[in-house]
Formats: structure tokens, C-alpha cells, sequence
């Protein structure tokens, strides 16, 4: 509705509040404090997308605690994703795509058991993805695409069956991508992501093979691997995957020959 000005602090007093959307307005300035006010006893939605916020996200927000999902996408927001917000353990949706964010993704965010959507995407995060990340069991959909993530990508993503998306594209990642047993010590294998609907991670430093085992996903439909230094043969197996719409694996180091 292009609403601009100040958030009213008046918003605090409506006590059974349970949804608050002021997406896609002219909202500016930092994310007010006191917003932790309006998540009282009933507050399951919070979407401040599409505006105009700049500065950091306040630690404040660790006192939603009823909060199932909170979206501050496509805004300005700039500084570390609080720690904090690991606290808020049942919430099912965490959007922050779009804005400034600098730091790590805090690990913290393995407490929120419940998260079944996390997008950070389009931001300016780096180091490494945190290893508990393959604790959220219930997520479906995990994408950091284009930020400035570094290192190998856990192996533990891969225990999470319910998954339906990964986007890892635009990073510097790099290591092989799984296909067994990781020196006998993880018996994983991103063949068990029978859900698994879209695996994008073109443009990283991912070396290796592509393992056989991608093509045992039968509900695969967009497989995007190109620009990384993968090698090797392509297995006759990718036949299996009868769903395919998109297959992107260009600018490799494969080698063999295409039969049609």
C-alpha cells in the first residue's frame, strides 16, 4: 500500500494479535525494538518483507517466542543473524533473503527444531555452513544462494529426508560431493533424500565425481551443477530420473560420451 513513517508502538497493546503483515510498503529507519511487543501469547506471523528497514536485526526478537514465522525479506538490513534467534524453538519459517547480512549463519539455529523453510539467500555471509544445520529435521526447503560461504558442505545436510529443496549456488564451496562413506566415519549418502525435488549448486569449487547414488532420487526435477571442477564419467543411471525438467552441468571436467 506504499505505507511509510514510523511503526506505531500502539501495535504492542493488541494483545490477542495473531498475524502481523506490513509487507511490501515504504516502511524505513531500523527495525524498531520494540517489535518483540507484539508477539504476545497468540503471535504466529510476523512479515516485514519488502520495504525499506536498514540496520541490524534486534536481539529482541528472541522474545517472539510464540513465533512460527518470521519473514524480513528484500529490505536493507545489514549487521549478524542474532544468536539469539535460535531461542525461538517452534518457529516453522525464517526468511532473510535480500538484505546486508554480514557473519556466519549463527549455529544456534539448530535449536529451531521445528524450521521447515530457511532463506538466507542473497546476502554477504560467509564462513562456513554449521554442521548442526543437519539437525533440522522438518526442513524442506534450505537456501543460501549467493552470499560468500567457504568450505566443504556437511555431510550432515544429508540426514535430512524431509528436504525437498537445496540451493547452494554463488558460493565458494568446495570438497567433493558426498557418495558413500566418508572415510568410514559417516555413512551418508545424498541418495537418501528421497524427497529431494531441486539440488542447485552451480557455480562453487565442488570437486569430484557426480556420485550414481543422485540418480536413485526419483522425484528429482531440476538438477544444477554446472561451474564447479567436477569430473569424470556421467553414469548411464541419470535415465532413472524420469521427472527431470532442468539438467544444468556445464563447465565441468566431465569426461565420456553423450548418447541420445
Amino acid at each position: 500500500m506504499a505505507l511509510t513513517g514510523k511503526i506505531p508502538r500502539e501495535f504492542g497493546n493488541l494483545s490477542f494479535l495473531v498475524s502481523l503483515d506490513l509487507g511490501s510498503n515504504n516502511f524505513p529507519g531500523n527495525l524498531p525494538q520494540e517489535m518483540a511487543r507484539f508477539a504476545l501469547a497468540y503471535h504466529r506471523f510476523l512479515n516485514l518483507g519488502n520495504n525499506s528497514f536498514t540496520g541490524s536485526i534486534p536481539s529482541s526478537f528472541s522474545n517472539m517466542s510464540t513465533l512460527e514465522t518470521l519473514s524480513l525479506n528484500f529490505n536493507s538490513i545489514d549487521g549478524q543473524i542474532p544468536k539469539v534467534i535460535g531461542s525461538l524453538i517452534i518457529l516453522r519459517e525464517l526468511k532473510f533473503r535480500g538484505n546486508k547480512l554480514i557473519g556466519s549463519i549463527p549455529l544456534s539455529l539448530s535449536n529451531a527444531s521445528r524450521l521447515e523453510t530457511l532463506d538466507v539467500s542473497y546476502n554477504s555471509l560467509e564462513g562456513n555452513i554449521p554442521e548442526g544445520i543437519g539437525n533440522l529435521y522438518n526442513l524442506k526447503l534450505l537456501s543460501i544462494l549467493y552470499n560468500q560461504l567457504t568450505g566443504s558442505i556437511p555431510f550432515t545436510i544429508f540426514n535430512i529426508y524431509m528436504i525437498e529443496v537445496i540451493a547452494f549456488t554463488g558460493n565458494s564451496l568446495s570438497g567433493s560431493l558426498p557418495s558413500g562413506l566418508c572415510n568410514g566415519i559417516i555413512p551418508q549418502e545424498i541418495g537418501n533424500l528421497v524427497n529431494l525435488v531441486l539440488l542447485a549448486m552451480e557455480r562453487n569449487q565442488i570437486t569430484g565425481s557426480v556420485p550414481n547414488s543422485i540418480f536413485n532420487i526419483s522425484s528429482l526435477q531440476i538438477l544444477s551443477l554446472s561451474m564447479n571442477n567436477l569430473s569424470g564419467f556421467l553414469s548411464w543411471e541419470i535415465g532413472n530420473l524420469t521427472k527431470m525438467q532442468h539438467l544444468q552441468i556445464n563447465e565441468n571436467k566431465l569426461i565420456g560420451t553423450y548418447i541420445f
